[in-house]
């Protein structure tokens, strides 16, 4: 049985929605790069993060690649397919080596009909993600590029404590935030200069949370 991580959305889960997870889900493990399944691929299973870091992204019409999210321990997702069957939304794939726990929607169906509060957890679940990509259409409609890569890092930043390491190059920032990846390069290399962030091989370190959170309310603009 695997030991579910207490944090992400997996924190505010019922006890139940654990069990269910626990008793019918099998684990899954992935190595960088690897994709666990594709956008436009039938959506057949919920999933959830037990380890490491998963991006969720699209190709545009010309061609591009836009990162929509990174998820960590406790995030649940695929849940779309339960309530509206049909092809996934999305391309999850491994940023690092990660375990997951992939229930069949057929096994979560079953059990909310034995137990319709569990489905109160999902359709939870679907509310904040609804919420989410409202969140996330405002930001890059209206936002400039460094309120939006101050917002991004700050989400996925695996700690608040005194630095946070993240292990993502400036051309995958860039695809994170929907931005060039020059117009990136040039926002680190000023934040660098302030001492908020140090920019390293492959990555980076956010040295100043609270510089950084500062730079990421848009009423600072």
């Amino acid at each position: 049985m695997s030991v579910l991580p207490n944090t992400g959305f997996l924190s505010q889960a019922s006890k139940r929605l654990k069990d269910v997870l626990q008793l019918e889900a099998i684990e899954a493990r992935l190595g960088p790069g690897d994709v666990l399944f594709e956008h436009g691929d039938t959506g057949d299973a919920l999933y959830a993060i037990l380890q490491g870091t998963m991006e969720f992204s699209i190709i545009s019409l010309n061609g591009r690649k836009l990162s929509l999210d990174m998820m960590g321990p406790g995030a649940i997702f695929g849940e779309i397919a339960l309530f509206d069957p049909g092809p996934r939304t999305a391309t999850v794939t491994a940023i690092e080596h990660c375990r997951v726990l992939k229930i069949q929607n057929s096994d979560v169906m079953r059990q909310i009909r034995r137990d319709p509060e569990l489905a109160v957890d999902l359709i939870r679940l679907a509310g904040q993600r609804m919420r989410w990509m409202g969140g996330q259409i405002n930001e890059q409609v209206f936002l400039p590029v460094p309120t939006r890569l101050a917002r991004k890092l700050l989400h996925i930043a695996p700690l608040r404590g005194d630095r946070a390491s993240i292990k993502l190059s400036q051309s995958e920032l860039a695809e994170y935030v929907g931005a060039t990846r020059e117009a990136v390069s040039k926002t680190i290399s000023a934040w660098k200069r302030q001492g908020v962030i140090n920019a390293t091989r492959g990555g980076l370190v956010i040295l100043d949370f609270d510089a950084l959170d500062a730079l990421a309310d848009p009423d600072q603009i």
